[in-house]
């Protein structure tokens, strides 16, 4: 007969074993590693045909159908100031849902150059975001994994992806283009 093995601190904490460690995607963008946690990771596909959508900002790859739904790509290494990624055979989506206000997640793409695997990484491994104070934004650093003696950056995917910040530049970018028009 199978029996659960709780560790002594699961078994305070109310917790079981699998609790403890999490999982996370990793992938490349501009030859960086980074991560995010698996439970945001909806699917991820082969690269296909992206329509690009006028005046978006360059991280802003355009839409993809999927499954005929209009799904918009982020070029994630546009995003995060590493320039924009070319497209190889190892390309691919991330499809991930991000939180807009209190109820509403919606479906978007992060374009990366490769997923490489799944990690699990237990809590003491996980590491606060550095302070590097107010000039530099890490407001999308969930956290810093260590994986054997080098760090992984875990995205927050709803502040990397943020729909509300993405909203407010298309709105900052319409507004400049019609005072430009005037």
């Amino acid at each position: 007969m199978g029996q659960l093995v709780v560790s002594k601190q699961a078994a305070r904490s109310g917790r079981d074993l699998n609790d403890e460690v999490t999982q996370y995607l990793t992938f490349s963008v501009a030859d960086e590693r980074l991560a995010m946690s698996i439970t945001a990771v909806k699917e991820i596909i082969e690269t296909p045909q992206v329509t690009r959508v006028p005046m978006t900002p360059d991280y802003i790859r355009g839409v993809i159908n999927l499954r005929g739904n209009v799904v918009p790509v982020v070029d994630l290494g546009a995003r995060l100031g590493r320039g924009a990624l070319t497209l190889t055979k190892r390309s691919c989506i991330v499809l991930v849902e991000v939180q807009v206000g209190e109820e509403d997640r919606h479906v978007l793409g992060m374009l990366v150059d490769e997923v490489k695997n799944i990690l699990d990484i237990p809590p003491q491994d996980v590491k606060p975001p550095p302070e590097f104070g107010s000039e530099i934004r890490t407001d999308f650093i969930e956290a810093m994994g260590r994986v054997e003696d080098i760090f992984v950056i875990i995205l927050s995917v709803d502040h990397v992806l943020s729909v509300q910040e993405l909203a407010s530049l298309r709105h900052f970018t319409d507004d400049h283009v019609a005072d430009v028009e005037h």
